[in-house]
């Protein structure tokens, strides 16, 4: 009986904390996703949302950034309304709202930043680290090999003069 009560209870914290997280549909607004998201003057700009329908247009408006009105038009990915534009050169860095209004009059916004040095693409390092020393995990195996019996060798040789010294034979 107390386990049920427990399940019961940790059951409807869960149900509300999910309506409470949950967001509200039917509003005014809605998400307009920008790629790409951070750029310089005189890029080019993509923007969708699948906030207005699967065979749904809008009217963009990129006039906070100097680029004016655009089209939104229905994709090839199915449910997204696809448009572009040009931010323009004489754009200066800052945070800019860019607002597309869907034409069942849902209005969607989203973000576009722009800063005078182009950002650069982060770089993952391939490979193994260059040490000078070590080694013994390194890509070629033969090397490896020959350390681990090298090492082994050492150990036994070791071994057996430890053996030696302590039943008294003399070294």
């Amino acid at each position: 009986m107390r386990t049920t009560r427990l399940l019961t209870g940790t059951a409807l914290a869960v149900a509300a904390a999910g309506l409470a997280a949950a967001p509200a549909y039917g509003g005014d607004t809605g998400t307009l996703e920008v790629s790409p998201s951070t750029v310089v003057p005189g890029a080019g700009v993509t923007v969708s949302t699948a906030a207005c329908g699967a065979d749904g247009s809008a009217a963009g408006d990129a006039s906070a950034v100097g680029a004016g009105t655009f089209t939104l038009a229905p994709g090839t990915h199915g449910k997204e309304a696809i448009g572009q534009f040009r931010v323009p050169p004489s754009a200066q860095p800052g945070t800019y709202e860019i607002v597309a209004k869907c034409s069942g009059g849902r209005r969607v916004t989203g973000d576009l930043m722009v800063t005078l040095t182009a950002t650069t693409e982060q770089t993952h390092p391939r490979g193994s680290v260059k040490t000078g020393v070590g080694g013994a995990l390194g890509p070629d195996p033969v090397q490896t090999t020959a350390g681990v019996a090298a090492l082994a060798v050492a150990a036994a040789g070791g071994t057996w003069l430890l053996h030696r010294r302590a039943r008294g034979d003399g070294i």
